[in-house]
């Protein structure tokens, strides 16, 4: 087994390489552990490969507050500067300093 070293860390703001939405990152997976059902349903010719990190990320669009998994490839750092107004921020994290989310120690829900 390969270890593999994730790029983005929990707390950092990422956006999609492709699709319009940004979002912060709240959990690592060092690589694919979602099902293969999920991962069947992206199109065969976007499909990541499953030996990279994926990320849970509160993201959100224009449009809608949600929850993404998105793999390492598609992801980049968010260079705004401006905090993502996701409801679940407060589950997750304490606050924000320098940019980027302070994990909250125990989840909230």
């Amino acid at each position: 087994m390969v270890l593999k070293i994730a790029k983005f860390q929990i707390g950092d703001i990422v956006h999609h390489r492709v699709f319009a939405f940004r979002g912060v990152i709240f959990d690592v997976d060092p690589e694919f552990s979602n099902s293969e059902e999920w991962w069947q349903s992206i199109p065969k010719n976007v499909r990541p490969s499953k030996d990279q990190p994926f990320y849970h990320l509160l993201a959100e669009n224009d449009e809608t507050a949600y929850i993404a998994y998105v793999s390492e490839q598609n992801l980049l750092m968010d260079e705004s500067g401006k905090p993502v107004s996701h409801p679940q921020i407060g589950d997750f994290f304490t606050g924000w300093e320098d940019g980027r989310y302070i994990f909250r120690e125990t989840y909230t829900n």
